[in-house]
């Protein structure tokens, strides 16, 4: 359809001036022309002495009407709709949702009753949407495991080695980095409290359990949480929005075979590994820092190493690491398959995809100090 200009032309009858709108009164129409329309509107509103004038408005030869026509006459008329209107049903509508202006008015305000529990019920609702989400995601997850289990031909080994390489292998800078730098960390502030009390030797018990049963898991889950659950939530949106995961149901494959349980298998296995590799060199620092602050050999510390850390509390470190792995896997699955085909939407649950994850490894974490409080310090 062609956009016309908008136009006004407006006659003296023996009733009274009458103005007839004529055009496309639409906001691509109305833009370059946008300040002639509003100064001859505003002379029309008025009189010469400045009091309201009183017109004939038609609107019915206009072309076409948006809300921003709309809205632009809206505020000529006062805010109130002329005495004398006349225009088509089907452009009463757009004037609709500004009839009930007033000036000076406001909205009454909620009470804190009932703000209170529209908030209690919007959350409970969000809730209630993401656990039965989550469930479904488990759920389809735990089947896939039993299904491949015993067709152990159609599992992804491919999809697997590949999420084992991105997660695991292109994460041992950053976790190295990470972990020397926590290893000397702790070691200093250690030995500045053991030097008080003379107790130098008790450095590599503190090293041994802090860095092994808690920082070791947990600062690789984190990583890996902001590193690579990020990028699979963005990758699983990428695809719902390149309707790649619609075209893959269309040729009956399994979205949660091919694209879900790779990523949360090759997750559970590399993130043992790395916090394997990030306890080594978190004590390696502590070592160096041992050295140059207290002064202790390095046979020293690597003999009283053994003595002071049951190998328990390395099962217990790993085991943690894999379960935080699958939940990493899981929520970056959850977030990246509930992604609409809109931008904005990609964007909202890959940053709750981060955040989620890593507030839920902590969660588990203190779980597991709980539940395991007893274990590993003899």
């Amino acid at each position: 359809m062609t956009e016309t200009t908008p136009a006004i032309a407006c006659h003296d009858t023996s009733e009274g001036r009458t103005c007839v709108l004529k055009g496309s009164w639409i906001l691509r129409a109305i833009g370059p022309v946008l300040d002639d329309i509003d100064e001859d509107l505003e002379a029309l509103a008025t009189r010469p002495d400045g009091s309201a004038a009183e017109s004939r408005w038609d609107l019915c030869s206009v072309d076409a009407l948006d809300s921003a026509g709309a809205l632009l006459l809206w505020r000529a008329w006062g805010r109130r709709f002329p005495t004398k209107l006349e225009m088509r049903d089907e452009h009463r509508p757009l004037f609709e949702k500004w009839t009930h202006e007033r000036e000076g008015f406001s909205p009454p305000r909620k009470s804190w009753a009932s703000a209170t529990l529209a908030w209690l019920a919007r959350f409970s609702r969000a809730s209630l949407d993401h656990i039965h989400g989550s469930v479904l995601v488990i759920g389809q997850f735990a089947l896939d495991v039993g299904i491949l289990a015993r067709h152990p031909s159609r599992i992804p080994w491919r999809e697997m080695s590949a999420t084992i390489f991105h997660t695991g292998a292109k994460a041992l800078g950053i976790t190295a980095l990470v972990g020397v730098l926590i290893g000397v960390v702790m070691a200093y502030q250690s030995a500045m409290q053991l030097k008080q009390y003379g107790g130098e030797i008790f450095i590599v018990n503190i090293l041994s359990f802090s860095i092994t049963r808690e920082l070791g898991p947990i600062l690789a889950a984190i990583l890996v949480a902001g590193r690579s659950g990020s990028s699979m939530t963005a990758q699983l949106g990428v695809m719902r929005l390149n309707q790649e995961l619609d075209a893959m149901t269309v040729l009956g494959m399994s979205v949660s075979q091919r694209l879900v349980f790779p990523k949360v298998i090759g997750l559970t296995i590399a993130l043992p590994l790395l916090t394997m590799w990030t306890i080594i060199l978190a004590m390696l620092g502590g070592m160096v820092a041992s050295n140059l602050a207290l002064g202790m050999p390095y046979q020293q510390f690597l003999r009283a190493l053994p003595d002071t850390m049951p190998l328990v509390n390395l099962w217990i470190g790993l085991g943690k690491a894999a379960v935080f792995g699958t939940l990493i896997g899981l929520t970056a699955a959850y977030f990246g398959l509930r992604v609409q085909p809109n931008t904005q939407s990609l964007a909202v649950e890959t940053t709750r995809s981060v955040v989620t994850a890593i507030t839920l490894v902590i969660v588990l974490d203190a779980i597991f100090s709980v539940l395991l409080r007893g274990v590993g310090w003899s």
